[in-house]
């Protein structure tokens, strides 16, 4: 019994340590690959490694980057990108 109660402290820092650590990485996780799923075109983003451009083809695991004033074409995965910057704005008319 009394090696149990030693063992106590050790268990409950690993619990905390498990709330503090793994539990907001899944929330940030989940958000991201919605993110990732949400993606359309015309949405500006800005890659992990800087690069900022439009979003101009959606492929499967890749996305057609444009960036730059001569308009360059960047293929990079969509693991690669690190947030969008401005979502695109589809305006959607309903006539009557």
């Amino acid at each position: 019994m009394q090696q149990l109660v030693g063992l106590l402290p050790i268990v409950l820092m690993l619990g905390l340590f498990y709330i503090m650590v793994f539990i907001p990485e899944k929330k940030r996780r989940k958000k991201y690959d919605e993110m990732l799923t949400n993606l359309k075109l015309n949405d500006e983003i800005m890659t992990k490694g800087g690069i900022m451009g439009k979003i101009i083809n959606i492929q499967d695991d890749h996305i057609i980057l444009e960036s730059g004033p001569d308009r360059a074409r960047i293929k990079i995965a969509k693991q690669g990108i690190s947030h969008i910057v401005k979502a695109s704005e589809v305006a959607l008319t309903k006539e009557d």
